[in-house]
């Protein structure tokens, strides 16, 4: 539609998407696609345009599809943007909302999970965004009206000593702004010792990429952590004082329907049910261009064919009630949700939806642990999808 608006118009599309689906992008009319480092790129591709009249048409890129280039960054200029108020907002144990910002200390990672899609464009590499840089982002984000900062790195503890410098410093310019991250499994296990830094500072919560309580799984999407070291994790961030945030990929090709209860009865043991968007007990694995899934026979197997409207490969369960129950359980969320139910009520019907379609004898939901009711959590209005 730009195209018949604006035949002369130049299109360029970039992020991680972007690179891994380029001949379908190309066909849609993209002139230039960028992924990675993309900012030197953009400049690059703009300067061009503006000294070149016949660059428009040009079906030559000359910039590179995939750069990983380290860049001096600019402070992003966010004064076009609508105000923060208008984004997801944090609520907090008590009822009271917090204005939330976002920013990014690093781009990439450095592991391989083979269900990523930062693994395709960055190949285990990531990319430090400057320490001056990330504090005045967050500085002018404060300045009108952020109270608390996620940040967006793939895994915050993937240049621990730069993660830790900028919390340190976050908190001492603004003690009263508190933040979130991300970090993996792995990664809270081998910098253990530094957790109690994100505590002080005004760490609310860690969310971190579970996806599975399967051993077998975990291995087949390469996470580097098993359910042992999860349930380590988990005691250790009790032990601490910090909120763990679980994410999964509740939905494999692997998750029988035995094994989704087994995931949801684990969770009601271990008091996470709160802890746990209800988004995430429905997720489903996609398998986008480049992945490294496609590394797996049994993956290839598996494929129906590329969908390039979705971006990923479709697949169907073998077990088809495994298909029926995601769905069920997608909808259900959506529906519980929208009329404001807690993630208490809707894990519980989670639970009552996988036994009615395991068509077997009711089993009762697991009750958590005896002893003192734990803090509710602070809770994002949007769940992050890690």
């Amino acid at each position: 539609r730009v195209k018949a608006l604006n035949p002369d118009a130049h299109l360029c599309f970039y992020g991680l998407y972007a690179p891994v689906n380029t001949s379908y992008l190309r066909r849609l009319g993209a002139d230039t696609i960028l992924g990675g480092e993309f900012e030197s790129g953009l400049v690059n591709l703009v300067k061009r345009l503006q000294g070149d009249s016949n660059a428009t048409r040009s079906a030559l890129q000359a910039e590179p599809l995939i750069s990983l280039g380290r860049q001096r960054f600019l402070v992003p200029d966010r004064s076009g943007l609508v105000a923060l108020s208008q984004y997801a907002s944090l609520t907090l144990p008590d009822g009271r909302r917090r204005t939330v910002g976002y920013t990014e200390a690093s781009r990439g990672c450095k592991h391989l999970c083979r269900h990523c899609p930062v693994v395709p464009v960055y190949g285990g590499q990531f990319r430090i965004v400057q320490r001056d840089v990330v504090l005045e982002d967050i500085r002018q984000q404060v300045a009108t009206g952020a109270e608390h900062i996620i940040f967006g790195d793939p895994d915050f503890f993937n240049g621990v000593g730069h993660a830790l410098a900028l919390v340190r410093a976050l908190h001492a310019d603004f003690p009263h702004v508190t933040y979130d991250v991300t970090v993996k499994i792995e990664h809270l296990l081998r910098h253990a010792e530094h957790l109690p830094v994100l505590r002080d500072t005004g760490c609310l919560f860690v969310t971190s990429a579970v996806e599975s309580l399967d051993d077998r799984v975990l291995a087949l999407l390469d996470k580097g952590h098993t359910r042992t070291d999860f349930e380590g994790v988990v005691r250790l961030f009790r032990s601490v004082g910090l909120v763990l945030c679980p994410t999964f990929v509740a939905f494999t090709p692997w998750i029988s329907l035995e094994g989704y209860q087994e995931l949801l009865a684990t969770l009601a043991e271990l008091d996470l049910v709160e802890h746990v968007a209800p988004i995430q007990l429905a997720i489903r694995l996609l398998i986008p261009a480049g992945s490294r899934l496609l590394e797996l026979p049994e993956v290839r197997d598996l494929v129906e064919g590329f969908d390039e409207a979705l971006l990923s490969y479709r697949w169907r369960h073998p077990d088809p009630r495994v298909d029926r129950l995601q769905e069920e359980v997608q909808a259900l969320v959506k529906l519980e949700e929208a009329r404001g139910a807690s993630r208490r009520e809707i894990f519980g019907k989670a639970w009552l939806l996988a036994e009615q379609v395991r068509g077997e004898g009711r089993q009762p939901l697991p009750r958590r642990p005896r002893g003192p009711a734990r803090t509710p959590i602070p809770i994002m209005s949007e769940p992050w999808y890690c």
